[in-house]
């Protein structure tokens, strides 16, 4: 049987910062790391608009990453 143990969660924003040289989007990534790895994902959201709200670009994308310990037990 495998254990799983969160150790680590990371949330990123991200955000248009403008257009490229061509017309696309322009997307930037900004990370907001030790996240809470039981932090439930509707708070999460709420907090990164909370946190897009401040920025001077649009919000696009919001990301929870939670990073796992894998081990077996006997």
């Amino acid at each position: 049987m495998v254990n799983v143990t969160p150790i680590n969660a990371v949330l990123e924003i991200h955000v248009e910062t403008g257009l490229d040289e061509l017309g696309k989007p322009v997307v930037k990534a900004r990370s907001f790391r030790n996240l809470k790895t039981d932090a439930q994902d509707q708070d999460v959201m709420d907090v990164a608009k909370a946190l897009a709200g401040l920025q001077a670009y649009s919000l696009k994308a919001v990301r929870k990453t939670v990073e796992v310990e894998l081990t077996e037990s006997n």
